[in-house]
């Protein structure tokens, strides 16, 4: 068994977990589920999930991944022994596989949309770039395979040389180009309608489909039911501050969910583009917006440098997952765990990626492969899981042991503790079966 490495600093915990949750579910996912669900209405919804469901879901992986100080399947084994709660654990191993199989393909297109930017190949006339590129066999497996080797190889360097120090450095360089990007789409002649979009609430939009949505939404952006954050916490020493990580962990994914929303919006009404385009949106509609810019060479390529980042560092976490499961309970080395797990996610991401062209004619359930997957584990595995973690945390664990974690040995969080242990154990199960209720009706 090799020895277990833990992250070597709070802020290193905070911006490893912000790592986690800050990636495509912000900057690609974000945007376009505003378009397609009313906009503002939709954005106060979001936010009211986040507080209340999600978040008591990320602090119950964290209080399971620091009790046990293991992967997700050996903290079920360790936890409650000779029960089968073990099988949760194995089932948030494959989740977060299938999910990045087919995550990095989206993360493929960032790689050749800076590839493209770099070579100002939306400098001209951009329509037709996007779906020409999808449906292509070659150039789209070729990102795919590219963005998985740049994950596998943050992986290999280990905890501390790898996920830490990768997050330490793009972190804070994300939301500084955020923020850039950001100032330069405001200036844009039209972009203020965006800014209304997102900022007046229309609240006949809201219906029972569009709150499951930001319920999906706040699962996906934060990487819930998956045990990426539990995976995470299992680094964590027994001084950090749960609550206090998990909360500066929420916020920075709000704040930078709602910049790629002032990002993207403003843009996309400035060219007259509908908002409820689909999951299309950022690589259809900026590269219009980038030929029309004077300075929109250089804009182009620090937007895809952010989705490319953003991308890698939730990617890493998604992988980690399975690479912490085979290094401890199989006893594989890390760099064995990490190249067979990467190859597996490869073959399944190429055929989410051929499903767009070659494979456009198969379907499962009536569904495109891609979207099949993104599916089945944004709707159906992700808050089953949450689910699962939150009746474990809730009903099954000791609550002397529920206040240890998350209370450090009572040195934080004690008269907070009642208020998110109700929150764990009533609200957040609740919330998910309403999830899983109107997902079936729709």
């Amino acid at each position: 068994m090799q020895k277990r490495e833990h992250f070597g600093s709070r802020l290193a915990v905070i911006l490893a977990m912000a790592g986690s949750a800050i990636g495509l579910g912000n900057i690609w996912r974000f945007p376009y589920q505003v378009g397609q669900n009313g906009g503002a209405a939709f954005i106060l919804l979001y936010l009211a999930a986040c507080l209340v469901l999600a978040l008591p879901i990320f602090f119950a992986e964290a209080a399971i991944g620091r009790r046990s100080g293991s992967n997700v399947f050996g903290a079920m084994k360790k936890l409650a022994p000779g029960s089968p709660w073990k099988w949760v654990g194995l089932l948030t191993v494959i989740t977060p596989l299938l999910l990045l199989s087919y995550y990095s393909v989206v993360g493929g297109w960032a790689v050749d949309y800076l590839y493209k930017a770099c070579t100002f190949s939306f400098s001209g006339n951009t329509s037709g770039i996007f779906s020409n590129f999808i449906s292509s066999t070659w150039e789209p497996l070729i990102a795919h395979t590219v963005f998985l080797a740049l994950t596998a190889g943050v992986i290999l360097m280990g905890v501390k040389k790898g996920i830490e120090k990768f997050t330490k450095i793009t972190m804070p360089m994300l939301f500084i180009l955020i923020l850039v990007i950001m100032l330069f789409g405001l200036t844009l002649p039209g972009s203020w309608k965006g800014v209304e979009y997102l900022v007046k609430p229309d609240f006949s939009k809201i219906t029972a489909e569009v709150a499951a949505s930001a319920m999906g939404q706040a699962f996906f952006s934060l990487s819930l039911g998956i045990g990426t954050i539990l995976t995470y916490a299992s680094y964590m020493k027994k001084d950090e501050n749960i609550v206090s990580s998990g909360t500066y962990t929420a916020f920075s994914d709000l704040l930078f969910a709602f910049l790629a929303g002032f990002v993207i919006m403003p843009a996309v009404f400035a060219a007259g583009i509908a908002p409820s385009e689909g999951a299309g949106l950022v690589f259809e509609t900026l590269p219009y917006i980038f030929s029309q810019m004077h300075t929109g060479s250089v804009v182009a390529i620090l937007f895809f440098v952010t989705i490319l980042v953003a991308a890698l560092t939730s990617s890493i976490s998604l992988l980690e997952v399975g690479v912490a499961y085979m290094v401890e309970e199989k006893g594989w080395s890390r760099r064995r765990s990490t190249l067979v797990l990467a190859a597996g996610v490869w073959v399944v991401g190429a055929l989410c990626s051929l499903s767009f062209g070659p494979l456009e004619g198969v379907k499962i359930l009536g569904l495109g492969i891609f979207d099949f997957f993104d599916q089945f584990c944004s709707n159906w595995l992700m808050p089953l899981g949450g689910l699962l973690f939150t009746i474990f945390v809730g009903w099954y664990m000791r609550k002397a042991d529920v206040r240890d974690e998350l209370t450090s040995g009572g040195r934080f969080n004690r008269r907070i503790f009642g208020a998110v242990y109700f929150l764990i154990r009533y609200v957040a199960p609740v919330g998910i079966v309403m999830v899983f209720i109107t997902n079936l009706i729709f």
